[in-house]
Formats: structure tokens, sequence, C-alpha cells
């Protein structure tokens, strides 16, 4: 399987442990997860040419990723 960018224990390598626990003991936060690696492989499945997409659509992915990566590192911070 080749590498993926954006995975979220690359974007936040420090808080490995921390997002582990949290997916096991915060429901929201499991889901926030689950949604952002749907996205993320989504993103890269169009990036890659496996599944192409338009640039508008590619932009409206790349915006809900930063959405919820940044609802994942407010619920880090919590």
């Amino acid at each position: 399987m080749s590498h993926t960018p954006h995975e979220l224990m690359e974007e936040f390598p420090q808080q490995v442990d921390a997002m582990h626990a949290l997916k096991e003991s915060d429901a929201h936060f499991a889901k926030l997860y689950d949604e952002y690696h749907t996205i993320n492989r989504a993103i890269h499945r169009a990036e890659t040419d496996i599944e192409p997409t338009d640039d508008l659509h590619m932009g409206e992915m790349r915006k809900q990723r930063l959405m919820l990566k940044d609802q994942i590192a407010a619920a880090m911070r919590a």
C-alpha cells in the first residue's frame, strides 16, 4: 500500500497516545477520527488519479479534511 499523506499520526506525532485514548473513550472523537480518515483516503485517491475528480470537488474535500483536523486538534486540547 502506498504512503498516504496527512495521516493523523503524522500530523500530531506527539499526541498519538492521546488520540488512541480518545478514540476508545469518546464516541464523538472516534467519529471525527473515522470521518477524517475517510475523506483523507478519498483525497489521496483523487490526487493519484485512482478516482479523478474536478477542482471544485477536490477543494471541498480539502476544506472538509481541514475542518475535521481542526475539530480533532480542539478535542485533544480539551
